[in-house]
């Protein structure tokens, strides 16, 4: 996690915010040179962090370097962030004008005096930090770290084995179902209908451990196939990707013999032209000599030439195996070098010149492999093994010569331990290797009980897998995956939840303006491409909107921070204490179980945390004590408790971005001193249904960019200030305020808000309403994929249905959203479908909802709406006609 909190630490050094605030520290203790020498400290560092990132994983020293790095970095971090709030908090006070701080002088008013005092304590702590990286940065020589830019401690840490074709078919137990997809997927005699390529492109996917390369062994091996293909090439593919590595690897395979008779040839020549110049002066002459990029893509060229001579008019069978692509390529979509040393090896060039029906078989962890190959369709996830065969494995190994020991009480042990490995057959066979010489089944239960990460058999051999794909990780995707072992295991992550949660930890930075949602999804995507993600959950449009994380992966992520992140269970009657080991130093901390009564009141050891969530907790207070010991706290999770009020001591909390207090069912308002957040990004009141009122001055929070409201029955409106928030992109419900109350944000006051996002739900509209509607300007709301809008359903009253249905009809025809939506719902309205004149523009429209259109007798004109897929047509009593356009 060091890489990416030193880089944003660098970019916050630079920017132009701090050299406002690096102007007034000057003025009161000259600490320019500590800011110039506090960075570039840092990128003495920075340029060997990756190199120090992997040793520490095996070497406890680097491991204690790193974390006295992290522990000033987080220092520094809060001095500058606490700098940034000083100067929002100027700007709300002033106006949003230009923040001048004074300069002390013979003569201060009381204001003046505790910001200059402010200024020297700032001062003061940048100069101490500066002078412990000091010491930091001189110790990195102790540890012999390599360059970035050399990557030989790859191999050495995570020792990746070579694989080969042979497989052992009797260790082998599951996977006839996914055995049969890929054989007819194998032996197909042609092309599938459509495919432009004469080979056919099948890709294996899953995460580390799975038996990828054990399925594809077995294909391989296949007598069938042998039958079926003239030749067949096994190539375990390098890391980093080497183009001609991988061509010379295929060209010994097609003819080992001819590979080793130039080999003896070469050796010959060489030994021959020793034998002519040994102990002579010699001047050796090379005549057009070429190096570097040309050299190689000539000697490329060469065999690339060599492997379609060999393979011409043949039926090929090419299996690359442990395929993988560069971070970059994944994160940034582009054509970075991976990809161009893919498009250099030119295997579908070489695979035209085979007979029809060759195919091409690849392994991989990564789905961008499959979508490169351009074999989306047939792509093969491998999920995990069911009981059954995970216990077969497991007892193959396990009960190796001692089959006795099954049926004499091991075996019932043996069955909990393979709970343990959640269907991953290399955990089920690391396990059942570690428990093999056990004689007793107290060691056996030692195993059982012990945290999997404790484990060093696991470690060693579990983890390689996942560590070789967790290197391969941009170093602000991995604090994202690391940022993941607040939650327990098997929990339900809603995916925008999570980068939410990203965000308020400031890991989704970005040099460029492209906005933190769309940064945090190409993140999110970035780690279900590796199977770090599993189980995803999709709305009826298909988008992903959760997924859980695999146990094994849970145990990895919290092997890598498991001092940094903690998640403790509650004991019922224990103290009002958190007490973690002295060595411990945490950062984001989770309870679980808290009982109903008070928020813990001490924290040890968990002074400096930024993070702290409860779960399935029944709180009912929170005291300001606990309060004043969370000074660094960046994210608060308080929901679903029981809380009767939140205190006021939180406007102390300056470095918050998240607060959640959701399903606070007890909550009725909320203090004032929340509007002093200046930081604040995300504030979720949703489902506290007795909550009545936010604060009025809602305005002074002008970072905030999501306002979760939805299922709060008790809340008569929203506070006028929200209207100036124009960065707020998550508005997900506006209730229409009856009467012309000045507290109340209208409808109109939304005009402003062209950043929205996800879901806007209007509530309660009257047939008064439209020109406030028109006053909204939805049609300007381009990131804005989901409207719904709910009509007040008025009383039964005959003579007003004429003044009810124009006045519906007029709101309808004012909503106009943008062309980019795509769902749209309407409910209880009485107007008429001539309204929704401009339907017919909404090309991206995927989901339509009409309900309870009291007045509607014809349907608009639906069939021409190119995108739509979903169509709901409820209660709609009056309609009689359904017109021919709509086929």
């Amino acid at each position: 996690m060091a890489e990416a909190l030193i880089s944003v630490l660098l970019e916050q050094l630079a920017s132009v915010v701090f050299e406002h605030t690096k102007q007034a520290v000057t003025l009161v203790l000259n600490a320019e040179e500590d800011v110039h020498s506090f960075s570039s400290n840092l990128k003495a560092i920075q340029a060997v962090l990756e190199d120090a990132e992997k040793k520490q994983v095996m070497e406890a020293r680097v491991r204690d370097w790193l974390q006295k790095l992290k522990d000033v970095s987080y220092e520094m971090d809060d001095v500058l962030d606490e700098w940034n709030t000083e100067i929002l908090k100027q700007q709300v006070e002033h106006g949003k004008k230009k923040v001048c701080f004074p300069i002390p002088s013979d003569c201060f008013c009381f204001g003046q005096v505790n910001k200059a005092i402010h200024h020297h304590n700032i001062a003061r702590r940048i100069k101490e930090l500066n002078e412990k990286l000091t010491v930091i940065a001189a110790g990195k020589e102790k540890y012999d770290f390599h360059l970035s830019t050399i990557r030989g401690t790859d191999e050495q840490l995570t020792q990746r084995h070579k694989t080969s074709s042979l497989v052992d078919i009797s260790t082998i137990f599951g996977r006839e179902e996914e055995k049969e997809m890929l054989l007819s997927r194998l032996l197909r005699k042609s092309r599938p209908e459509g495919e432009r390529f004469l080979f056919i492109p099948v890709v294996l996917v899953g995460m580390g451990g799975m038996g990828k390369t054990t399925l594809a062994q077995l294909a391989y091996n296949d007598e069938n196939v042998t039958a079926h293909f003239d030749k067949k090439v096994w190539v375990c593919v390098s890391d980093p990707f080497d183009e001609i590595k991988i061509a010379r690897a295929i060209i010994e395979s097609l003819d080992k013999n001819e590979t080793q008779r130039n080999s003896d040839e070469l050796e010959t020549l060489l030994l021959c032209i020793k034998t002519h110049v040994e102990s002579k002066k010699l001047l050796l002459v090379l005549d057009d000599t070429r190096i570097g990029a040309q050299r190689n893509s000539d000697e490329l060229e060469t065999l690339l030439l060599c492997i379609k001579t060999h393979v011409e008019s043949k039926k090929l069978l090419l299996v690359l195996d442990d395929t993988r692509i560069g971070a970059r390529a994944l994160l940034r979509f582009s054509n970075t070098e991976d990809k161009t040393k893919w498009e250099n090896l030119k295997l579908s060039v070489i695979m035209q010149s085979c007979k029809e029906g060759s195919t091409i078989l690849v392994t991989t962890r990564k789905q961008e492999v499959a979508k490169m190959m351009r074999a989306t369709s047939n792509m093969i996830h491998l999920d995990k093994l069911n009981d059954t065969d995970c216990l077969a494995l497991f007892n193959s190994i396990a009960f190796f010569n001692r089959k006795q020991d099954e049926a004499n009480g091991f075996g019932v042990i043996g069955e909990e331990i393979v709970k343990k490995c959640k269907g991953l057959p290399l955990v089920a066979k690391t396990l059942g290797s570690l428990v093999w010489d056990k004689k007793t089944r107290d060691e056996w239960r030692d195993v059982l009980n012990s945290q999997i990460w404790e484990l060093e058999e696991v470690e060693q051999q579990v983890f390689q897998p996942l560590l070789l794909s967790y290197f391969d990780l941009a170093p602000v995707v991995k604090r994202c995956l690391l940022y993941c072992a607040i939650f327990p295991k098997d929990y339900d992550f809603k995916k925008d939840n999570l980068i939410d949660l990203w965000m308020s930890q400031n890991y989704l930075n970005s040099k460029g303006k492209k906005e933190k949602r769309i940064i945090g999804q190409n993140y999110f995507e970035s780690l279900s491409m590796r199977s770090f993600f599993q189980d995803f959950d999709k709305d009826e449009l298909g988008n992903i909107t959760g997924c859980k994380m695999h146990d094994i992966v849970h145990d990895f992520v919290q092997f890598l921070t498991q001092k940094e992140c903690t998640i403790i269970e509650a004991v019922k009657g224990a103290n009002q204490r958190v007490e973690l080991p002295g060595d411990y130093k945490v950062r984001h901390l989770t309870l679980i179980n808290e009982h109903e009564g008070q928020l813990p009141t001490s924290f040890d050891n968990c002074k400096n945390m930024r993070t702290l969530t409860l779960l399935d907790s029944s709180i009912t207070t929170i005291s300001p004590s606990s309060i004043m010991q969370m000074k660094c706290l960046r994210t608060l999770n308080l929901s679903r408790n029981k809380l009767n009020e939140v205190p006021k001591e939180i406007g102390e909390l300056i470095h918050l971005r998240y607060m959640d207090l959701s399903w606070s069912r007890n909550l009725k308002e909320l203090p004032d001193a929340v509007c002093d957040l200046y930081n604040l990004q995300t504030l979720d009141v949703s489902w506290c249904l007795k909550l009545e009122k936010l604060p009025k001055a809602m305005g002074k929070l002008i970072n905030l960019k999501h306002l979760y409201v939805g299922g709060c029955g008790a809340l008569r409106y929203l506070p006028k200030g929200i209207g100036s928030l124009k960065s707020l992109q998550v508005l997900d419900q506006f209730k229409v305020c009856e009467g012309d109350d000045d507290e109340a944000l209208k409808l109109g006051d939304l005009r402003i808000m062209d950043q929205l996002q996800g879901i806007l739900r209007i509530q309660y509209l009257g047939k008064d309403d439209a020109s406030e509607i028109e006053k909204a300007q939805l049609g300007n709301k381009e990131h804005l994929p989901h409207l719904r809008v709910i009509f007040l359903i008025p009383r039964v009253d005959e003579d007003e249905d004429e003044e009810q249905r124009k006045g519906d009809s007029e709101i309808v025809k004012a909503l106009q959203p943008h062309q980019n939506l795509e769902s749209l719902s309407i409910l209880a309205c009485h107007g008429t479908t001539e309204s929704l004149y401009w339907i017919n523009s909404l090309r991206n429209l995927r989901k339509l909802v009409l309900y309870a259109w009291k007045f509607c007798e014809v349907l608009p004109p639906l069939g021409i709406l190119p995108s739509l897929e979903i169509l709901e047509i409820l209660r709609m009593t009056k309609l009689k006609t359904v017109g021919v356009e709509f086929l």
